[in-house]
């Protein structure tokens, strides 16, 4: 595991207490994308394409809308290191 994918599990880990937390680096298939070669001379990480699976009862309640703008202002400068992420967010 990166370094990135590392601190996104930490502080996913650390704010939701998940009972199930996947962070998949797909950045290998995105090698040849016209974004990430444009991510990667712009100084950033070889780690640029992320999915993550997460469940927590942190997320009752909350609108699909509400669950990724929580998990995205968890991960907060981590985010900008990257050029993309997608989500399986729910709550248990």
């Amino acid at each position: 595991m990166g370094i990135i994918a590392a601190a996104i599990k930490e502080k996913l880990t650390q704010k939701y207490t998940p009972t199930q937390l996947e962070v998949v680096d797909e950045s290998s298939k995105h090698a040849g994308h016209a974004g990430a070669a444009a991510h990667k001379e712009a100084g950033g990480s070889t780690e640029s394409h992320f999915h993550v699976k997460i469940k927590s009862k942190a997320f009752e309640g909350m609108n699909r809308l509400s669950r990724h703008r929580a998990v995205i202002e968890t991960l907060g400068d981590t985010i900008e290191q990257i050029h993309a992420i997608s989500f399986d967010i729910d709550a248990n």
